[in-house]
Formats: C-alpha cells, sequence, structure tokens
C-alpha cells in the first residue's frame, strides 16, 4: 500500500494552504491576476467504444484551469465516461487524456495513482458505506492513503466537515441523513485529501431544490475559495447556467462548447432545443 506522510501542523491549517497555493496558481503572478493558465484536463481525438457501441469518435475537448465546468447532454451520450476516463478507470482505444499536463492512457497502475491523489470525486448518490458512521466515512481514505495519527485524522474530519456546513453529522449513520446532506457529506469526503480537480457525477440528482441550490452554492464557493477545477456531469440545465464558466453540450455526433451566455444566444436549434426542454430532454 502507498501512504503519504503530512507534515507535523494541523489538518486546517493544511488544507487552507495547500488549497490557497492552487488559488494563487490559478489567479496567476502581480500584474496577470484572472488570467487563465490554459485547460487543465483535455481529451485529444478520443475515440470509444464498448462492444459495438460506439460513444465516442475523435472527441477533442478541454476544461479549464481553476474554473466550473458543466458536460450536459442526453443518456448515452457519454458524460459519466468522460469522468472515467479522466480518473484512468478506463481507457480510450485511441486519442489522449491528459490530466494536469501528463497523458493518462498509457500510465502504470502505480504512476496513475499519482495522478489520482490529485483528484477528488464526488460520486453520483454519495456512495457512503451504509455502516459506517459519517466520521468513519471521511476517515477512511486518511487511514488507508496516509500515516497521519488518529489526532490529525480527527482534525481532518471536522475541518472537512465544517467546509460543508455539517459539522455537527459526524456521529450520524448515512441512513440518518437528508438527501441533500448526505451529498454534503460525500462531498466533505470528496475534498478531505486536498484535490486539485474535482470530478462531479450528477451531484444534483434526487435532490429537492432547495437542496439543488446549497449543493450548487458549496461548488462554487469552494472553487472561488480554494480554485479546485470542477469537471461536473449534470442533466440540470438551470443550475448549469447560474454556476458554469465552460459548457460541454454532447449533442448526437457532435459536441458543442462556451460560456452559459454563449450557449443561450446559440442559433443552432438543437442547443435551443436541449436548454429549453432541460431535465426533461436529458432524462430521455
Amino acid at each position: 500500500m502507498q501512504t503519504e506522510r503530512i507534515p507535523r501542523t494541523t489538518w486546517r491549517e493544511a488544507l487552507v494552504s495547500t488549497f490557497a497555493r492552487g488559488r494563487q496558481e490559478v489567479e496567476g503572478a502581480p500584474g496577470e491576476a484572472g488570467e487563465p493558465l490554459g485547460p487543465h484536463i483535455a481529451l485529444e481525438h478520443v475515440g470509444m467504444a464498448f462492444g459495438k457501441r460506439k460513444v465516442f469518435d475523435g472527441l477533442s475537448c478541454s476544461f479549464p484551469r481553476g474554473r466550473i465546468s458543466v458536460i450536459l447532454g442526453g443518456s448515452g451520450s457519454g458524460k459519466s465516461t468522460i469522468l472515467r476516463l479522466i480518473g484512468g478507470l478506463i481507457r480510450p482505444q485511441s486519442g489522449a487524456v491528459v490530466v494536469d499536463g501528463q497523458d493518462v492512457t498509457g500510465l502504470s497502475e502505480r504512476r496513475l495513482y499519482e495522478v489520482r491523489r490529485k483528484l477528488g470525486m464526488l460520486f453520483q448518490g454519495g456512495a457512503l458505506l451504509d455502516s459506517y458512521t459519517v466520521f468513519d466515512n471521511l476517515a477512511l481514505p486518511l487511514q488507508e492513503r496516509t500515516t497521519i495519527n488518529a489526532g490529525e485524522i480527527a482534525d481532518a474530519v471536522h475541518a472537512s466537515l465544517e467546509a460543508v456546513g455539517v459539522s455537527d453529522a459526524d456521529g450520524l449513520l448515512p441512513g440518518q441523513l437528508s438527501g441533500g446532506m448526505l451529498r454534503r457529506v460525500a462531498l466533505a469526503r470528496a475534498i478531505i485529501h486536498k484535490p486539485v480537480i474535482l470530478l462531479c457525477d450528477e451531484p444534483f440528482s434526487g435532490l429537492d431544490p432547495v437542496s439543488v441550490k446549497r449543493i450548487e452554492a458549496l461548488l462554487m464557493g469552494i472553487n472561488r475559495q480554494f480554485g479546485i477545477t470542477l469537471v461536473v456531469v449534470s442533466h440540470h440545465v438551470p443550475s448549469t447556467m447560474r454556476m458554469a464558466d465552460h459548457v460541454l453540450l454532447l449533442l448526437e455526433n457532435r459536441r458543442v462548447d462556451g460560456s452559459p451566455a454563449e450557449l443561450r444566444k446559440s442559433a443552432d436549434s438543437e442547443v435551443v432545443d436541449f436548454l429549453d426542454e432541460g431535465p426533461e430532454r436529458a432524462a430521455n
């Protein structure tokens, strides 16, 4: 098992300082504040098929560093497949997947581990372990991947829960949480190891409108405060239009991307129809 030793400081200080460095990197040097550093993730001429079903045929797209990108598309368009390609969980039949400057398509498992340490993952539905408390769900990745002591782990767990506004939930089981609380706990687990890229698979699925806006605000806050690059798979058009800096819309046999404002101004009939019909179209 590969482990990481955390310097002896409080986890809260480590969390803040690591994310602060990421924010400075995004904002640039003095005189360059706000200047983008280019793509943090890029897919280059990616071909992907599952058996006889072709998902991508030469897909090229990129996701800007330190920004919120949302991937929209109908069922079966390959939205979640992109997340799996970024994480190296599957490999394309052709093309390259570049994450933080490194092509992950040909990496060994050991070197993939080094890339994955930079990634956080917010799974659809949360994917918490039902028989573990909230505290234990968050502590487990640190117990498995690091050599920090029990006090440092507790500090890390409480700092992460506080960051998402559920600091009083550490003794509860997942079944005792509301849908919105469960998603926030899953988000706390996703950021506990201080990723520079956060992948989110349908973070709003099954949530009521109030909870959708709370999770949306949390994701935006994490991006703005810490400079983390977010790549969000979603079918929720209103939320996308509110939170995204960049939108990738996967249509049949092609893709369209741009800012929400650019997509809203599009004269492309397929784009207009998708954005107007929103979640109902995406779900069918």
